[in-house]
């Protein structure tokens, strides 16, 4: 469980009935995204309040008519993630900022301009998403609000999701640790291993992190590599 001082309301209202827990702001959220964090983790007091204010519990009567049980887990749980959070300004102002950083890196990471076929540079976005004074949910999962945050910058910069696809050739004396570093940092459609000890691989990644994935390939090999652009999504 976290200090009482660090928690906040989290409540949810339901036939008539209002439902209370203490909770972290930051590991609901994380809860509420769908991490598998132990809802015992994420609260100060493993109580249903009707006013928490109050420390007034709810009647075990109104759990189980609501809830269908007095299990405190499986109500908390849905009262993190039907409720309302109430966050101090400055937890909203923290979280939300937090998640706008997520939502552009995201975003500078996996798109670019389809003009110049370049990602666009982070203040680029971020100017834009001013611009068109897109609203961040500080609890909503980056993935469901990419969506809609592109659609707002459309009218303001050409923006498009896109892959690279590209064909590497590893040499011997760098192939084993490359093989490990790629495996990880790209999705690899297929690969194959030469009887001189080179590695050859074809790998995809998001566009816009082409340098750099330049710059790893050159880390790895020291310059020795061979690399061939395929295509481009």
């Amino acid at each position: 469980m976290i200090p009482l001082d660090q928690a906040v309301v989290a409540r949810l209202e339901s036939h008539g009935e209002r439902f209370e827990i203490l909770v972290d702001p930051d590991l609901a959220a994380a809860i509420r995204q769908g991490d598998d964090i132990p809802v015992e983790d994420a609260v100060a007091a493993l109580y249903i309040f009707e006013n928490s204010s109050k420390a007034e519990k709810s009647p075990e009567e109104t759990l189980k008519k609501v809830f269908d049980t007095v299990e405190f887990e499986p109500i908390a749980e849905r009262i993190i993630r039907k409720g309302e959070i109430h966050l101090t300004s400055e937890q909203r102002k923290r979280m939300t900022e937090d998640k706008r950083n997520q939502i552009v890196t995201f975003i500078s990471r996996n798109a670019i301009n389809p003009q110049t076929k370049l990602p666009h540079p982070r203040v680029r976005i971020e100017m834009a998403m001013e611009q068109a004074k897109v609203s961040v949910d500080p609890f909503k999962h980056v993935d469901e609000q990419v969506k809609d945050v592109v659609k707002a910058l459309r009218p303001l910069i050409p923006i498009k999701f896109a892959e690279m696809k590209f064909a590497v050739k590893i040499p011997a004396d760098y192939a084993p640790k490359a093989y490990g570093e790629l495996r990880t940092a790209t999705t690899i459609e297929r690969d194959q291993w030469q009887n001189d000890g080179s590695w050859i691989c074809v790998v995809r990644i998001p566009a816009g992190i082409q340098e750099e994935f330049y710059s790893l390939i050159n880390r790895l090999t020291k310059g020795d590599a061979e690399l061939k652009i395929l295509d481009q999504d």
